[in-house]
């Protein structure tokens, strides 16, 4: 049979369709707004805007307690919400004395115009009579009468020349004292930061690693999340500095003591322990709360940044060749606590029992006593190491008995020099 030939025709795949233009738009928008520099520059402009804003507001409450005894009523609250009532005394007559002397200055200031008026007549008449005599003494050195107003004339043409300045200069003033408020609203801003923390550049809102202020502890405590002890420091005066003592330098970090005001329990506070180091833009580890005996306060230990991750240095045992040990009554050393001073412990009599994830320095701590221990001659060891790496291998000819290894046979010599 003739064999038949078919042929199959494909036709060209259709073009993809083309993207509306609506769609390549809103792309090219979010490209854009998503831009790290749109961001920054976004900010940039936000921040600059916020601080005329705040600065505003800051120079409206400065002249506010300038102008009322609202200062003096926010001192007196303060020291009443800290129980300090000797304080909120004095602060109320100091109060009182403001008051006083401020209705003193309005009473003045009915007569002030009259006095006023007064003055300018005198010193005006006063100021002419000077002018004539100083003309009539150089019309006689010059002999000449026409002198006489020679000298009355010469204040007129300063007048007229200060009116004439002024004049010239008052419009551009105008023109550019809003600018130059504006300005000075934005100094106040910036000096004082007064902008929302998304709109502050990159190392300052960071804030990791600051230093400890007062301001910033009460602002920690502040958004600690406890509404009673959020309200009394928004109603203390001096926004609650008074609840803090010195800051004092403690080891590789600070401390500080806290009096609660009334209302405010030590365990709210010691509960939120985790909340106040993120407050402090610390981590937990860098953060310890204790209660000492003054009723009603915490005391804070708040480490340098990153300081409880550094090596401590070498141990004694190895800087100090004359180091001897006392099983019975001296004490090991063992690190440093927080202030930075060297921390010992008395092993005479005691159980240790000392726990922790892989490699987080076990076996270093108990090595570090046992060597001490090794000082004294009268201590023997009866030693098992299952782990059986060599971490113990420096007490071979030191130890009475040292079994090494993680066979069943070195767990039964073990359980047996335990029996």
């Amino acid at each position: 049979p003739t064999p038949v030939t078919t042929l199959t025709v494909v036709p060209d795949p259709a073009p993809p369709a083309p993207v509306p233009l609506w769609v390549r738009s809103g792309r090219a928008i979010k490209r854009v707004a998503t831009d790290e520099r749109t961001q920054a520059t976004a900010r940039a402009v936000a921040r600059h805007s916020l601080y005329v804003v705040g600065g505003a507001r800051i120079v409206a409450r400065r002249t506010w307690d300038g102008r009322t005894a609202a200062r003096y009523e926010r001192m007196l609250r303060a020291a009443e919400a800290a129980g300090n009532y000797e304080a909120a005394a004095e602060w109320e007559e100091r109060g009182q004395r403001f008051r006083a002397a401020r209705h003193r200055r309005r009473m003045d200031l009915l007569h002030s115009p009259l006095d006023a008026a007064k003055g300018v007549a005198v010193g005006t008449g006063m100021g002419i009579g000077t002018l004539v005599a100083l003309g009539v003494v150089l019309a006689v050195a010059t002999k000449d009468v026409a002198d006489v107003v020679t000298p009355l004339m010469a204040v007129i043409k300063l007048i007229s020349l200060l009116i004439t300045i002024v004049t010239v200069v008052w419009g551009p003033l105008l023109t550019i004292s809003p600018l130059l408020a504006l300005l000075a609203l934005w100094t106040v801003g910036r000096k004082q930061q007064a902008a929302p923390q998304w709109a502050l550049p990159a190392n300052v809102r960071s804030g990791e690693g600051e230093p400890i202020t007062p301001s910033i502890v009460v602002k920690a405590l502040r958004d600690l999340g406890v509404p009673a002890l959020a309200r009394a420091i928004k109603e203390m005066g001096d926004a609650g500095a008074s609840m803090l003592g010195p800051i004092r330098i403690a080891g590789c970090g600070v401390e500080v003591d806290v009096t609660l005001p009334s209302g405010v329990s030590t365990n709210e506070v010691q509960g939120k322990r985790r909340k106040l180091a993120e407050n402090l833009t610390r981590h937990e580890h860098e953060v310890f709360i204790t209660i000492p005996q003054a009723a009603r306060t915490v005391r804070l230990w708040i480490a340098d940044s990153g300081a409880l991750d550094e090596p401590i240095g070498p141990s004694p045992l190895v800087t100090d060749e004359t180091m001897t040990a006392d099983y019975t009554k001296g004490k090991a050393p063992w690190g440093q606590d927080l202030r930075g001073d060297a921390a010992a412990l008395s092993l005479y009599q005691r159980h240790l029992l000392i726990t922790g994830l892989s490699n987080q320095g076990k076996t270093v701590a108990l090595r570090s006593l046992a060597l001490w221990l090794a000082l004294d001659r009268s201590v023997q060891f009866l030693m098992g190491d299952l782990k059986g790496v060599g971490d113990w291998a420096m007490f071979d000819g030191l130890a009475t008995t040292l079994i090494q290894g993680p066979t069943d046979e070195h767990v039964i010599q073990v359980t047996e020099m335990v029996e």
